[in-house]
């Protein structure tokens, strides 16, 4: 739905698909709240995009990334997405945090009803969003003259994902739960500081993109963080658990707003939301595999097995995309920004 939704905005209009994208939502908040048949709570998950990790699984993120570049142009590219990200990275903290409290003190009803008025007001934001954010022509292109490097950094975002998938909060909630026998309130607060160091270490990633390039940035902030994934399930006290996740937290973000900047560059000026569609739900699958094979694992013996999984393939990721990236850039690219910031 997300695809068929993204790689037909620009015809639709972005801030109609925007707006069925909140309606969805709303949906499935009320579903949430109001029935307790697997069946329907499973379509309304599917349809209403509910994401188990905090993140954007749905069309949202594809068209207000192609919005904002196409509304600022002017603007540096990768300083607009990371405050683009630090926004997001503080309203998931916030809405950890809340949750906690919710589940603590009261129901996770509570916190699904909040999600489908939180639609709603996503909804009257979007209808008034500016036509500037609009394109001039409304002929549908999907990825023609892009499909190359879309079909590569799909498979690469996918395996990124995957690897991600395998420790998505939730699981990562579960662990801290299991393991240490923590709070719904703790582990909210956990994941408020996470997500809060993720959103400043975005605007770091904007600093460090125009010294070294977005590839360079993009892999070598998220080599580290990567390596502070695998040692998470071996600490053996919960605060040096927290530590570690905190610190890795703290730099694996980086890798965001230059990843979006890379993506904007690095195809057709006119297939961008399409391209941010196609890439979008190629993360979104390899996500969504992952939990199959990580749930079971995680409460078992073997809980650090995923970790170790997930930093590993992350780090071949970063790899391959170093490797990858090596190539001349096509014209279209070299022209939609300057070739320092895109190569390693």
């Amino acid at each position: 739905m997300s695809l068929y939704l993204t790689t037909h905005a620009d015809m639709f209009g972005r801030r109609r698909t925007l707006i069925a994208g909140a309606v969805l939502m709303i949906g499935a908040g009320i579903m949430f709240a109001f029935t307790r048949d697997f069946t329907l709570l499973l379509i309304a998950a599917t349809i209403g995009v509910i994401s188990p990790s905090g993140n954007e699984v749905g069309p949202f993120l594809a068209v207000e990334q192609v919005a904002l570049t196409q509304a600022e142009a002017s603007r540096d590219r990768t300083a607009m997405f990371a405050w683009y990200n630090l926004a997001g990275s503080f309203a998931t903290a916030a809405g950890s945090l809340c949750v906690g409290i919710l589940a603590a003190s009261s129901s996770y009803r509570t916190a699904v009803v909040v999600y489908a008025l939180l639609g709603l007001v996503l909804a009257a934001i979007f209808a008034n969003l500016s036509p500037a954010v609009e394109r001039a022509s409304v002929t549908f292109s999907g990825v023609r003259r892009s499909r190359g490097v879309v079909a590569r950094l799909s498979a690469l975002f996918a395996l990124d994902s995957f690897a991600g998938g395998l420790v998505v909060q939730s699981i990562v909630a579960y662990w801290f739960y299991r393991r240490f026998g923590v709070s719904p309130a703790v582990i909210g607060a956990i994941f408020f500081g996470a997500n809060v160091l993720a959103g400043v270490s975005a605007l770091a990633a904007a600093a460090i993109a125009r010294r070294i390039g977005l590839v360079n940035t993009m892999v070598f902030t998220h080599l580290p963080s990567n390596v502070l994934l695998l040692l998470v399930p071996f600490m053996p006290t919960l605060p040096l658990a927290i530590a570690v996740l905190l610190i890795r937290f703290s730099i694996s973000q980086m890798d965001v707003p230059t990843r979006q900047a890379y993506l904007m560059a690095v195809v057709d000026e006119s297939e961008r939301t399409a391209a941010a569609g196609v890439t979008g739900v190629a993360r979104t699958t390899g996500a969504a595999l992952a939990p199959v094979l990580a749930v079971p694992v995680i409460a078992s013996p073997h809980d650090w097995l995923p970790f170790v999984a997930a930093g590993t393939l992350k780090i071949v990721y970063d790899l391959l995309l170093l490797w990858s990236s090596r190539p001349s850039l096509s014209s279209d690219a070299r022209s939609a920004e300057p070739v320092q910031n895109l190569q390693p």
